[in-house]
């Protein structure tokens, strides 16, 4: 590897690497699996650097993670484990070396009630809801981050919201047209 290759993947790294696990936590509920994952986009993004077009490397490196999560799940499933279930949203006290969550994800993540009802989504409904509401991703960055077009993006988004609030509704929650409260 070049030193100006290896300069660009440790800016990237430095610039990424919080996102990318609060994320991977999120998928998978496991600080350690989280961690792992982490770095496991980080090998494959080495491999693959020379390879991509720079025009949205957040977006790319969030599939490559989520494709890295994806790959684990599938392994630990034909071993006949059941994955992430039981520390899913536990909120449980970070113990990462990657600090404290941005004042936004803390915020965003206050209500451990509305982390419980994130358990009963889905994989890809909890994928897209953290990058549109905590990592505030665009709707292209979506589409490039989960391979879905724009029209999949908007409807996957929306079936995601409304089968939020349906849960939450079925737990006593008041919802209303601005969200869950």
């Amino acid at each position: 590897m070049d030193f100006s290759r290896s300069n660009e993947l440790d800016k990237l790294y430095r610039r990424y690497t919080k996102s990318l696990y609060y994320f991977l936590l999120k998928l998978s509920g496991s600080h350690q699996l989280a961690e792992d994952l982490t770095q496991e986009t980080f090998v494959r993004a080495t491999v693959s650097l020379s390879f991509y077009n720079q025009e949205d490397v957040r977006a790319w490196l969030f599939k490559v993670a989520r494709n890295a999560y994806l790959d684990e799940w599938r392994r630990r499933k034909r071993r006949k484990w059941v994955p992430f279930a039981d520390y899913l949203f536990s909120g449980d006290e970070m113990g990462s070396p990657y600090g404290l969550p941005e004042d936004t994800a803390v915020e965003a993540e206050t209500s451990n009630d509305l982390q419980q009802l994130l358990t009963y989504l889905p994989e890809q409904y909890r994928a897209i809801l953290y990058l549109r509401e905590i990592e505030q991703f665009s709707y292209q960055e979506i589409q490039e981050a989960l391979d879905l077009s724009e029209n999949q993006v908007k409807v996957t988004l929306h079936r995601a919201r409304k089968r939020l609030g349906e849960i939450a509704e079925k737990q006593g929650w008041k919802v209303d047209g601005h969200g869950v409260e």
